[in-house]
């Protein structure tokens, strides 16, 4: 189960990477910030079960940057 988990997570943040590198996503946007955030909150928690502390805090920020930015985007609206 937590290899799949790993797997979803990583698939969600590359396939926003990819899509933002591509033109196809703002780097602002909603949907780019969302699979952001769930990727790298489904990579935090499989770490926090593994005990990889290093990886817990990497993805614990990048899942705060994330739902910080979703919460600026639809606190401006």
């Amino acid at each position: 189960m937590s290899l799949l988990v790993q797997l979803v997570g990583s698939a969600l943040i590359l396939i926003a990477f990819i899509a933002a590198q591509t033109g196809h996503l703002v780097t602002a946007s909603r949907r780019y910030l969302a699979l952001n955030a769930v990727g790298s909150l489904a990579l935090a928690v499989s770490a926090v079960v593994e005990a990889q502390w290093g990886f817990v805090a990497l993805e614990a920020v990048w899942s705060v940057v994330s739902l910080e930015g979703l919460r600026c985007s639809f606190a401006a609206r």
